[in-house]
């Protein structure tokens, strides 16, 4: 069954607690989760998680809404060109993100971050209006891939305001990514951790958001040392890469 989170803000002796005040649902660890970003299939019945593009529809489990929040999509490129001074550039050219043929959004000022916010943050409400659970934030991470353009400050500053969008429309929202940074202390509420154990950060995460951790793997031995590692605590699927409807697909 789901559990309840209550996430406060608190403003104490000067500290800002968590961004965003919202009574928000976390998934049930000893559910399975699916990630079906790649296309839509049949849930499993011991599926109780499931991520879905924010163009999909949710599957009446614990849905959580995909949304590339740091980069663009590869298909986006003409809505982008429409905001293109919003793209992070090098010389007058995109930065990519070679691995997936994305370009990088810009958050270096505050006025950038603001109106990213305004085009993301519309992007996230309609996911808690089409009835979603949660929001999966992804590519935090960007900074490091922007050949120094922004720092891990730029990201941060600007999960703050989507972290505050995904509340205000009563959603809980997951960290993509980014081990040793505990989102928590900017409002996040659980994160998504790709290939932890093939990069030996399992731990990294459950120490920071416990149970409330969705563990995805792209190789059978990695899959096999997380469930092992952290298997019996939170959800852990096998998947293949491209994350097609009839790929590879093992739980614990």
């Amino acid at each position: 069954m789901l559990t309840r989170l209550l996430v406060a803000v608190a403003l104490v002796l000067g500290l800002t607690g968590p961004a965003g005040a919202a009574d928000v649902l976390l998934p049930d660890p000893a559910a399975d989760v699916d990630y079906q970003l790649g296309g839509q299939r049949a849930v499993p019945e011991r599926v109780g998680t499931v991520v879905r593009d924010r163009t999909a529809k949710p599957t009446g489990r614990y849905d959580v809404c995909y949304v590339n929040a740091f980069q663009t999509q590869p298909d986006a490129k003409r809505f982008w060109r429409q905001h293109w001074n919003l793209v992070l550039k090098d010389d007058g050219d995109p930065v990519v993100d070679g691995a997936w043929g994305e370009w990088l959004l810009d958050l270096r000022t505050p006025a950038k971050r603001h109106r990213l916010a305004a085009i993301v943050g519309d992007w996230v409400a309609r996911c808690g209006a089409r009835g979603f659970d949660a929001v999966e934030l992804d590519n935090l991470d960007s900074f490091s891939r922007s050949h120094g353009l922004l720092d891990r400050g730029d990201a941060l500053a600007y999960a703050r305001l989507l972290v505050e969008r995904g509340h205000d429309a009563g959603l809980a929202v997951a960290q993509k990514n980014l081990a040793g940074f505990d989102g928590t202390t900017i409002g996040f509420d659980l994160v998504v951790a790709e290939e932890c154990g093939r990069y030996d950060e399992c731990g990294a995460y459950t120490a920071d958001f416990d149970d409330a951790v969705l563990a995805i793997e792209y190789r059978a031995k990695d899959f096999r040392r997380t469930c092992r590692d952290i298997g019996a605590q939170v959800p852990v699927v096998l998947r293949d890469r491209d994350v097609t409807p009839r790929g590879v697909r093992r739980f614990c």
